[in-house]
């Protein structure tokens, strides 16, 4: 499979091309240099095509658990689908966590409360906010793909490299 190589060694190249993808995904739009922001591009979009094709995939669990009193209550959980855990797993793998940022006037204790069920928010916001606003656009536009796009800024100042924003659709 062809790619740019970027003029950088491969572990700086994916390490690179990894926290570009993330902060896309995370903040919505970056700005970068128009041979990054391609090979970004097609990374993005195989990610948000794997979250897509699972993201309603999920299972309900009945479990019998022991309550402070001793008695066994059944309780029904709603878990990922062996489909949809490997493709998040795959996607952990590709992503770096991010954590988001500490509300004002919010202490360590409720902060950590906050983040103690999402571990990892960045997979998270792809899974459920992102996948399904594409699929329904997917649905209504009749195709696939797109989710992304680059607009031109100019030249930068110093290299004269040509640098854009990518951002999400």
């Amino acid at each position: 499979m062809a790619y740019n190589r970027l003029n950088r060694p491969s572990d700086q190249r994916k390490a690179m091309l990894r926290s570009q993808v993330t902060a896309l995904l995370w903040e919505g739009k970056v700005v970068t240099t128009k041979a990054r922001a391609k090979e970004v591009q097609r990374i993005a979009e195989k990610q948000i095509t794997k979250a897509i094709s699972q993201y309603k995939n999920t299972v309900t669990v009945t479990k019998s658990v022991k309550d402070k009193e001793g008695n066994v209550v059944e309780t029904e959980f709603t878990v990922d689908a062996p489909a949809k855990l490997a493709v998040r797993r795959q996607l952990i793998a590709e992503l770096y966590n991010v954590r988001p940022a500490k509300l004002e006037k919010e202490t360590d204790a409720q902060y950590k409360e906050r983040l103690r069920d999402n571990k990892f928010p960045v997979i998270e916001k792809l899974f459920r906010e992102l996948a399904p606003r594409y699929a329904t656009r997917a649905e209504a536009l009749g195709q696939g793909g797109g989710y992304t796009r680059i607009i031109k800024m100019g030249p930068r100042r110093g290299d004269a490299a040509e640098m854009v924003v990518l951002e999400l659709v």
